[in-house]
């Protein structure tokens, strides 16, 4: 779908919200590294029917995909049912009388948690990040940074004590979690938990 048509389309859902999917998220993807977590969460849940996703990438976002992967941006934006520019802050999902069950932001830079914990609101992530938090709906991070400074553990603990949920991209070494693609499907499953969604390819501690 062009941009036009895809904004229609999330305008029109909006205002039909009795036939939408059962669960509606928002995935944000920052300018971290790391932004294939975004994209295979993208991915997972587009086999999800029950499950209408609506994604917003920053410009940094876009340039870690053309220099850590070969996926382009329409190979990304295929993925997702809606997508909206960064810079669009007249879009659907930047205002709270649009209906959302919640947003996770995989990976989430150091910068969108600055701006998300102060409620500095600059781009489209930032806004939706902050209706979730203003509506009281769930805001999941992955933050992806490594060491972390004083100033990002104060971020996140004041993230958490704001109502954020933090999911690191911690390794998993049980139950044969051994490639590339297993460890992101842990996080992404962790994650998605968190929404109510169980993810098959999680693998789950058994004692």
């Amino acid at each position: 779908m062009r941009q036009d048509d895809r904004l229609q389309a999330a305008q029109e859902s909006g205002r039909q919200d009795a036939g939408h999917a059962p669960c509606r998220l928002v995935v944000g993807i920052s300018g971290a590294s790391g932004v294939l977590l975004g994209a295979r969460l993208l991915e997972a849940l587009a086999a999800r029917p029950e499950v209408e996703t609506h994604l917003v990438a920053t410009d940094g976002a876009w340039e870690n995909f053309r220099r850590e992967t070969e996926l382009s941006r329409a190979d990304v934006e295929a993925l997702a049912d809606v997508c909206y520019d960064s810079h669009d802050l007249a879009a659907p999902i930047a205002s709270g009388s649009y209906p959302a069950d919640g947003m996770i932001v995989v990976p989430c830079s150091m910068k969108t948690l600055a701006g998300l914990v102060t409620g500095y609101s600059d781009n489209l992530l930032l806004r939706a990040g902050d209706v979730c938090l203003k509506e009281g709906r769930p805001l999941v991070l992955v933050p992806r940074e490594t060491p972390l400074s004083r100033v990002h553990l104060r971020n996140l603990a004041e993230a958490s004590s704001l109502g954020m949920t933090i999911v690191p991209p911690m390794l998993t070494f049980y139950g044969g979690v051994t490639t590339l693609a297993q460890q992101m499907d842990q996080i992404i499953g962790k994650a998605l938990r968190f929404f109510g969604i169980e993810y098959d390819r999680l693998t789950v501690w058994q004692g």
